[in-house]
């Protein structure tokens, strides 16, 4: 379904929910998104990208789903549909819908994990933070010997914020990998533990050189809460678990929270009902100061920092606070980011990553992870990297997905690696 297509304006991805749908989590029953629809919508300028955004501020009507490059995704209410549609008509805006009902895709998906349930621990669908953990206990366990636990903190509700090295002897160079700081990119913690069996467990010579040549650490779910509250109450579920004083929302974006320009430009936002809401103050959140505080006690021992996030297969490096200035060493960020995205086209799978800095390629996003590792900790390769896909199924990407984005993720990051290596990034810093 198409609103005035005009194919000169840049993209913006709404979700329209319609009747039936229930935005609460009571009695202990799940959110349902009976009938939400996805809609890409696509604006020419920030005025109309601010007036899109202006149809999030009525709760429960329209809700900010994701971002893309010129895009927004949105959610809508049934009651608001009609209203939406004639917005569209009237303002000229060219929309299309990506998803017909976000509850059917969210069963399809319970229904491949069901039918996965054979297995005790699968990349054949998606596992819970239980599950994860008894994994990291038995990957422990089976490799003692090149493998260590670590816990960077704990989170609001009180679960422990685990991870895992991985070193297979003295002197390498060191990699950081944060993964599921936004609860609902469930592919990101999939992808995040498949890499660490693979280091462990893979027999290929070119990943026995990537695990055997680098130190990694690994925290494969960093909203523990947030993860938890996805899989039980409510799938679409983003941010963090803390409460919000003055207000009935809860949560914050952790991935907003980090304290490097924190909410300049524009990069987050003050409402606490938004999703990229920046908490009252940098570092409000549980999970983002314990992953500062871990990341600054080891910063001499890291060369590279990847954050792992869905979707729209980008691959984004500081900065986030400003698309008018670029780091020193931008050529050569570009230059890495290439490496990765060239890697991964080469695949049979043929998946095309675009690069760029964040700030230039989407939207101003500040307070974020890698800026903070760029600017503060001195990491000087920091890359976010959004997962599959472009927005077919968004967040609710199917479990059958989740080895082929983790095969080619791999591969990107040895390519990744070997052109910072190149350009004399892995060089020992201690």
């Amino acid at each position: 379904m198409i609103f005035n297509t005009l194919r000169s304006l840049a993209t913006i991805t709404l979700i329209v929910l319609t009747d039936g749908a229930n935005l609460e989590a009571n009695r202990g029953n799940r959110v349902r998104y009976d009938n939400y629809s996805v809609y890409k919508v696509r604006y020419q300028n920030n005025l109309e990208r601010q007036t899109l955004l202006s149809l999030t501020q009525q709760p429960h009507s329209i809700k900010l789903w994701h971002e893309a490059r010129h895009e927004l995704h949105l959610l809508v209410s049934p009651q608001s549909l009609p209203e939406f549609v004639t917005f569209l008509s009237r303002s000229n805006f060219s929309a299309e819908i990506f998803i017909q009902n976000v509850q059917k895709a969210i069963d399809n998906e319970y229904a491949a994990n069901s039918r996965a349930t054979d297995d005790t621990f699968s990349w054949k669908r998606y596992n819970n933070l239980a599950e994860i953990e008894d994994w990291l206990d038995d990957i422990l366990a089976r490799y003692p010997k090149v493998t260590e636990g670590f816990v960077i903190g704990k989170s609001y509700e009180g679960r422990p914020i685990r991870g895992i090295k991985i070193s297979y002897k003295i002197g390498n160079p060191g990699v950081f990998i944060e993964s599921n700081i936004h609860a609902r990119e469930w592919i990101t913690s999939a992808t995040a533990t498949w890499f660490i069996n693979e280091l462990l467990s893979s027999n290929e010579e070119l990943v026995r050189e990537l695990a055997e040549s680098h130190d990694w650490y690994i925290v494969p779910v960093l909203n523990v809460d947030g993860f938890v509250y996805s899989h039980e109450k409510d799938r679409l579920w983003r941010k963090t678990r803390q409460p919000s004083a003055g207000s009935s929302c809860v949560g914050a974006d952790a991935n907003r929270n980090y304290n490097s320009h924190w909410m300049e430009n524009g990069g987050a936002s003050a409402d606490p009902c938004a999703e990229d809401y920046a908490g009252p103050f940098p570092f409000s959140e549980p999970e983002a100061k314990a992953m500062a505080e871990f990341i600054s006690g080891i910063k001499d021992k890291l060369n590279v920092l990847l954050a792992f996030h869905s979707y729209s297969q980008l691959l984004l490096s500081p900065y986030g606070h400003s698309s008018e200035v670029v780091p020193y060493n931008h050529k050569d960020l570009m230059q890495v980011a290439k490496a990765y995205a060239d890697a991964v086209q080469a695949l049979p799978y043929g998946t095309i990553y675009q690069y760029g800095t964040s700030a230039g390629l989407l939207y101003p996003a500040s307070g974020a992870t890698l800026d903070w590792a760029y600017n503060e900790q001195y990491i000087r390769i920091s890359y976010t990297i959004e997962f599959r896909d472009t927005g077919k199924f968004g967040f609710v990407i199917p479990p059958a997905y989740i080895i082929p984005n983790a095969e080619e993720n791999l591969i990107g990051i040895v390519a990744l690696l070997a052109e910072a290596k190149k350009l004399g990034y892995l060089k020992l810093k201690y």
